[in-house]
């Protein structure tokens, strides 16, 4: 361990891994990314929302602002007995570093900090502001992290212009995909009324999931879309279905479901709900529709940002990015709307949330590099 410690980005990654910031507990992680910050000449403001933590940091007060963005707060762990390797305790192996968060994006955290010093100390006079949005809300309800941080930026009327997120956006290899936007996220969830029955008398009572299977099946039936040039085709996913009271010999009176859209922008969240009611609609069924909208997609078009993402990429690879919007969500929903070109870039995901999440530290010293290069091109 002893030489991976002596890069300074593999240190600071480890100091993160060691604070258990399970959702939402940031766990201190914040206040030693503010050390780290505020010698570099950054004003560092902690926004508390209920119990999440967020850190806005800014250095400079002038136009335009470019702004790294991720989270301190990491998935529980699981059973620990199944770690190879304590989750919280950073363990190197074969060129990866084993933890909780290495990946998942402690990794993308520490980059960002220590590029940020090494950029600054060349740059001291660079143009422009930099800034920082980090919060521990993002794998869990996400209501109190980015969300309200962009929304106080909006009361006070300060805004930035160019945003990277240091999300595990890389498939195989370091800068593989670079992610440019994210479908929509809009999940459903259905209640069937019914009349609970004897099952040797279906013709007195009425099941709900009778009523329901012919729907579910021509949902799933509809071509939705086939995507377009930067989004993949939506997918309609149910994730849960319940009914029955646990007795062989009884029909249920209710039943329950949830699904969710990933949507591409050839629909509006609106518009999804509209073709759904229209299903059910048509068929001859009681039921109760309620829809959540977790975030409308989002798409930052080619420009200054996506080229010095794209150039610094190449340059440090050898190879060109995939540009994409596959994937889940993230907190890129809540920052565009404000008219903020958003691209993510950071670490392979392929363990991200799993037992035994790692990441290579020959990547993560990489990263470090990729995240300076950009700020080279973006501000100098």
């Amino acid at each position: 361990m002893a030489d991976e410690l002596k890069d300074p980005t593999i240190a600071l990654l480890c100091d993160l891994i060691r604070r258990r910031s399970v959702t939402p507990d940031d766990a201190g992680c914040q206040a030693l990314l503010s050390e780290r910050l505020e010698p570099l000449g950054f004003d560092c403001e902690t926004l508390q929302f209920n119990d999440v933590t967020n850190l806005w940091a800014r250095r400079g007060g002038g136009s335009p602002v470019f702004c790294f963005a991720g989270h301190t707060d990491v998935v529980p762990p699981g059973d620990e007995a199944e770690w190879s390797s304590p989750p919280f305790e950073p363990t190197f192996k074969d060129g990866d570093l084993y933890a909780r968060g290495s990946a998942d994006m402690k990794s993308g955290l520490a980059a960002m900090i220590v590029a940020l010093e090494e950029f600054l100390e060349e740059h001291p006079d660079a143009g422009g502001s930099i800034a920082l949005l980090i919060t521990s809300d993002e794998e869990g309800r996400a209501r109190d992290g980015t969300l309200k941080v962009m929304e106080a930026l909006e009361d006070r009327s300060e805004s930035i212009d160019w945003c990277v997120l240091g999300e595990p956006s890389s498939q195989s290899k370091l800068g593989d995909v670079v992610r440019i936007g994210r479908r929509g996220s809009l999940s459903g969830m259905l209640t069937v009324k019914g009349v609970q029955g004897h099952v040797a008398y279906p013709q007195l009572a009425d099941n709900p999931i009778r009523r329901f299977a012919p729907v579910l099946a021509e949902l799933h039936d509809i071509h939705w879309d086939d995507g377009n040039e930067y989004f993949p085709p939506t997918s309609f996913q149910v994730v849960d279905v319940r009914a029955g009271i646990g007795a062989p010999n009884v029909t249920p009176g209710e039943l329950s479901a949830r699904f969710n859209f990933r949507y591409s922008t050839e629909w509006t969240h609106e518009s999804l709900q509209e073709k759904v009611h229209s299903v059910f609609d048509g068929h001859d069924i009681d039921y109760e529709l309620n829809w959540h909208l977790s975030g409308k997609p989002f798409l930052t078009q080619p420009g200054k940002l996506i080229n010095a993402v794209h150039q610094a990429v190449t340059e440090l690879t050898g190879s060109a990015p995939e540009l994409s919007t596959g994937g889940g969500t993230s907190d890129g929903r809540f920052i565009s709307p404000a008219g903020v070109d958003v691209v993510e870039l950071g670490p392979v995901n392929a363990s991200i949330h799993k037992i035994d999440e790692h990441v290579s530290v020959d990547d993560v010293v990489a990263l470090t590099k990729m995240y300076k290069r950009i700020m080279e091109l973006m501000l100098l």
